[in-house]
């Protein structure tokens, strides 16, 4: 495993990071998810990212268990505030009193008294973006939380953000947590250039493009049983975008292109997504522990020019590169 630093921060994380959005409290059982955490653990992962939210508050209660007992200086624990996780019409959002409750609640379910890197979900286009600003500050000057981040924010969002905390001296953000794979690019052309300017480091989640670059889907074929396009509870929605033939049928022209370079195609994938050098993490999920033992193999690897080339030629026009598609709902709508 190999470390980058987080963003400009002094901080170090591990260029996979363990995450549990489908998988804890959802599609795996806690006995099969403690397992996959230890594994990572030993497979040199020390970076792992949950959220609130993630199966109704359950995915954070089954990580915090998982990492009891771990020496807490040895890891990296990344969470997230913003979506429902209650049905209140506070239980949501970015206001002042959702992050502060919020965070403690974390907290508790994590069981450790602070939180490496706390993130906006999203961006609330109800709450005055000063405010939430400021309870993020408040939460880092009170200990609970070292490093603040946002997640699927557009670059205007973020310069916005930056100017707030600039003029009023808040902590600043080190972190943006966007979709990012060879088949979804939309941070490319704007994100990215401020975030190198600003010392911001990507923490980039479905490399894979929910599951689609590790060539396990074939065109004309039904999915296989168990995996994530058959999942109703999350997975099947979102990777439904990707379900076509003529995106099946290109991806699995990849695969020669892996076996050149050594790699799985899952590890290419993983790999691809590190040779953007403001990406400082790649998240990966893992209903077993044998998925993460080979997807750790992607860290360290070096893609060379033509490997690159020939990945965007064989997927030509199909990548989404539209910085529009980087959008926030709206938690209340």
């Amino acid at each position: 495993m190999e470390y980058r630093r987080l963003g400009s921060t002094g901080m170090y994380v591990s260029e996979i990071s363990y995450g549990n959005w489908i998988t804890h409290g959802s599609q795996v059982e806690a006995d099969a998810a403690i397992k996959c955490v230890k594994t990572a653990l030993d497979c040199g992962i020390t970076t792992f990212d949950t959220a609130d939210v993630y199966a109704g508050t359950r995915a954070e209660t089954v990580l915090g268990k998982a990492l009891k007992g771990v020496r807490r200086e040895s890891y990296e624990l990344f969470t997230k505030v913003y979506w429902p996780t209650g049905p209140g019409k506070n239980d949501r959002g970015l206001s002042r009193k959702h992050i502060i409750e919020s965070c403690n609640a974390s907290l508790k379910r994590l069981q450790t008294d602070h939180i490496d890197l706390y993130q906006m979900h999203r961006f609330d286009f109800e709450t005055p973006l000063e405010e939430s600003l400021s309870a993020f500050d408040d939460l880092i000057r009170a200990g609970k939380v070292h490093y603040i981040g946002f997640s699927e924010w557009t670059a205007q969002q973020i310069s916005s953000a930056l100017k707030i905390q600039d003029d009023r001296g808040y902590n600043r953000f080190v972190s943006s947590q966007p979709q990012y794979s060879a088949l979804w690019r939309v941070i490319e052309a704007e994100v990215v250039p401020l975030s190198q300017k600003e010392g911001i480091g990507q923490i980039v989640w479905s490399p894979m493009a929910q599951g689609v670059l590790s060539g396990k889907y074939v065109p004309g074929k039904k999915a296989p049983a168990g995996s994530r396009a058959t999942d109703k509870k999350g997975g099947a929605g979102m990777i439904s975008r990707w379900m076509r033939d003529d995106v099946l049928s290109a991806v699995a022209q990849l695969k020669p292109i892996a076996q050149s370079a050594g790699l799985t195609m899952s590890q290419l994938a993983v790999a691809w997504v590190l040779q953007n050098k403001n990406v400082s993490s790649a998240i990966v999920g893992a209903t077993k522990p044998s998925q993460i033992k080979e997807n750790v193999k992607a860290s360290g690897v070096t893609l060379d020019a033509e490997i690159m080339k020939s990945i965007d030629q064989v997927l030509g026009t199909l990548p989404e590169k539209d910085p529009a598609q980087n959008v926030s709902p709206n938690p209340r709508a």
